[in-house]
């Protein structure tokens, strides 16, 4: 008899498909998707100084393995929940889930136990978790929350878009083009935003349940995908896999790890281990696991790094291209005043500066071929608000330095974050399937008859 075949997956990735055929009954966990590749096939097309991070990220056969497992992994919890959408629909879901967290499960009558274990599992906070800790971070994040993101809210928004494997469900969700790009980059500075504000990420606060809704969105996008039958899963492999999310909301402190790291440092100081455990905090409220969660630089930037040499490299124009331009152009700001004007004007143009300088290389002919131009006016607007930018930083950083400032300044930061929420407008965080580009299935046809 020949040799078993070892599994490519662990067994709870296998599970999946048995305990919710409705996403994952139709993928084939028997191979690896073309959007996995091994690293150490990639890793010598890095420029010199990231080698060294590279061969130690991948020197670790755990940590592949780990990285490999989570690449077809989705949310157990909120995914077994979505599947109910065509017994009760998307939104007496959403509904529900609302008032489970604001109220408790036991508040919403005949709540499904998928929800009462979807809350449960956020309820269940990790022993490694210090709150006290993760209320200082929320603190520190306050102040680029409150004075860098409103010019950078577009530019670091188009992260996922740079490669097709990880755009393509937006894609296909047709949320993330035209007119529609202006309230999702809203959506999702809304959230960032909501979490850092004081006592958000409690049990009922505003950023526990924003973490919710956004778990349950991620999962009503992979419901509908599936049920289009049109996904191609040898190719794309799981939609919306834990490691796609661990950009979003680990990239602040991979930057700051690899910038410790590149000057010889292998720990946190204080203040910087707060802002940690508030990342880490709240990737676990959006349903990543701990092995996904370095707790110190050289862990961080192993994990990120071995997740984003594992990702097949691919620029589609009709994939990448559209949701680039589309939120590059969309229209975000329109208040008419003198200061809103500026505010557009600056916001814009600094927003183009950071998307060249972080994900083209600092080329701007590269960004010009994707369809992004980077005007003599642009330039200048980019320069305003960078040295706004810098005034506003350096001015708050010097008064919290200052006895008894440090309060005052904070709260004078915790108003400004509520501005930006009410410009930013309510958050939704819903996907409506009626706005599917792919064709429903039958099942899919169920969930909207039941609107």
């Amino acid at each position: 008899m020949p040799p078993a075949q070892t599994a490519l997956y662990a067994p709870d990735v296998l599970a999946q498909q048995s305990d919710i055929p409705e996403i994952y009954g139709s993928i084939d966990f028997g191979v690896l998707p073309e959007r996995y590749v091994c690293g150490a096939d990639v890793s010598h097309k890095l420029p010199s100084r990231y080698k060294t991070y590279a061969e130690r990220a991948l020197a670790d056969p755990v940590r592949v393995e780990r990285v490999r497992n989570y690449t077809m992994m989705g949310d157990r919890v909120a995914d077994a929940y979505a599947a109910l959408i065509p017994k009760y629909g998307f939104r007496e879901l959403v509904s529900m889930l609302e008032q489970a967290c604001e109220e408790g499960v036991e508040a919403v009558p005949n709540a499904p136990p998928e929800l009462a274990a979807f809350i449960q599992a956020m309820e269940a906070t990790p022993d490694w978790v210090n709150m006290a800790l993760v209320e200082e971070g929320a603190r520190q994040e306050r102040l680029p929350l409150a004075l860098i993101s409103p010019f950078a809210i577009r530019g670091a928004f188009v992260a996922t878009f740079m490669n097709k494997y990880t755009a393509l469900p937006m894609t296909m969700t047709g949320t993330l083009s035209d007119a529609k790009s202006a309230r999702r980059v809203f959506e999702t500075a809304s959230f960032f935003t909501a979490t850092a504000m004081p006592g958000s990420l409690d049990r009922f606060g505003a950023g526990f349940r924003a973490a919710a809704k956004v778990r349950l969105m991620h999962s009503m996008v992979r419901f509908n995908i599936m049920q289009s039958g049109k996904w191609d899963s040898a190719t794309y492999g799981v939609p919306i896999p834990q490691v796609d999310q661990m950009p979003a909301g680990l990239i602040g402190v991979f930057l700051l790890s690899f910038q410790l790291l590149a000057k010889g440092k292998t720990e946190f100081t204080p203040a910087q281990r707060a802002r940690v455990e508030h990342a880490r905090y709240r990737c676990f409220l959006l349903g990543l696991p701990q092995e996904l969660l370095g707790e110190t630089p050289l862990e961080i930037v192993d994990l990120m790094m071995a997740r984003t040499l594992s990702l097949r490299e691919e620029f589609d124009d009709e994939t990448c291209g559209e949701l680039v331009r589309g939120t590059m152009q969309a229209e975000l700001f329109n208040e008419p005043s003198v200061r809103g004007r500026m505010h557009r004007w600056m916001e814009r143009g600094f927003s183009k500066f950071f998307f060249i300088r972080n994900f083209c290389e600092g080329k701007v002919s590269r960004a010009a071929q994707i369809g992004v131009a980077y005007t003599l006016r642009d330039r200048l607007a980019a320069a305003v608000a960078m040295g706004v930018i810098f005034a506003s930083v350096s001015g708050y950083k010097a008064g919290m330095q200052l006895p008894g400032v440090r309060g005052v300044l904070d709260r004078k930061l915790v108003q400004r974050l509520a501005t930006l929420l009410e410009q930013y407008g309510h958050a939704d965080f819903i996907t409506d399937p009626a706005q599917y580009k792919l064709a429903r299935s039958s099942a899919g046809a169920k969930s909207l008859a039941a609107e």
